[in-house]
């Protein structure tokens, strides 16, 4: 009998790549949609005859007790978030509800219904902001530096609290930057390639960006959703830093896409304050090692 898996936030890049990974292993998949009068189905449309999509809402606690009831899944992927570190600065308090207290909403489901049910929780390497070292490990401390950062810190300990106080199989894969050509047109790598093309083919003539000195470790989401696949596989629940090790500027990034592109960054990138975030995160590299030993 196939494993069911229920994957909340199906239709962003992380949940389209995760529901490919899951059919390929033979599972049914179900993925969690808001209601909304205009659907954006993109990321999945290829494989949307072979999901089961079902209504429910982080924001709404007996929705999920229902949905969880119905479709009684063995596995349960949080993707779901508000994930876009800006628009966090700007919805502080929604991005609470979505991103922290929701986590706690799903895993009250799980808790009423059927609490042998596996948890997989999205956390980020937004959360250790201000890094306390270098590269940052399972043991660094976080230091969250965005509204964003602060409600994942929020997700990632009520999962290790209803872990340790429910006997719940939850964890939390620690995820540092990971991109596709799915990512999201506002995200910097996206922004940085399509308005390159834009400059390019001389529909624009400048892009505007924020910090160029930022550095991030940045992988693949095709490869990071069978990391959180493999987490809930394990004979016991443990959180694991996923990452390259290996970190390149917003600048290595950006002159990159242009020299691909036989252009010169300098001549068209231009620095525009408001890009520029409240807090910046300026060094995030993570430490893979201990994924690599299981």
């Amino acid at each position: 009998m196939s494993k069911k898996a229920l994957i909340t936030g199906i239709t962003g890049q992380d949940g389209s790549y995760l529901a490919e990974f899951l059919l390929d292993k033979g599972y049914k998949v179900f993925g969690m949609v808001r209601r909304s009068s205009m659907e954006k189905f993109d990321r999945i449309e290829h494989i949307k005859e072979r999901i089961d999509i079902r209504q429910a809402d982080l924001l709404d606690q007996f929705s999920l007790i229902r949905l969880i009831e119905d479709i009684a899944p063995d596995e349960i992927y949080n993707l779901a978030a508000m994930s876009f570190v800006p628009t966090s600065w700007s919805q502080p308090v929604l991005t609470a509800e979505f991103t922290a207290i929701g986590v706690t909403r799903v895993l009250e489901a799980i808790r009423a219904v059927n609490p042998k049910i596996k948890f997989y929780q999205a956390s980020s390497s937004e959360m250790f902001g201000k890094v306390k070292e270098i590269p940052q490990n399972e043991h660094t401390p976080f230091h969250p530096r965005s509204p964003y950062g602060v409600a994942k810190v929020y997700g990632h300990w009520i999962t290790v609290n209803y872990r340790e106080s429910y006997d719940i199989f939850g964890v939390s894969g620690i995820l540092f930057n990971h991109e596709s050509p799915r990512r999201g047109i506002e995200f910097v790598t996206r922004k940085v390639t399509y308005n390159a093309a834009k400059i390019k083919l001389g529909i624009s003539k400048e892009l505007r960006m924020g910090n160029l000195d930022s550095k991030r470790d940045w992988g693949f989401a095709g490869d990071y959703v069978e990391a959180m696949w493999l987490m809930l596989q394990q004979n016991d629940p443990v959180d694991f830093i996923i990452a390259t090790g290996k970190t390149h500027s917003v600048k290595e990034l950006v002159d990159t896409a242009f020299s691909y592109l036989d252009l010169d960054y300098k001549e068209f990138v231009k620095l525009d304050k408001q890009f520029i975030r409240p807090a910046e995160v300026d060094l995030l590299i993570g430490d893979p090692s201990n994924a690599k030993k299981y």
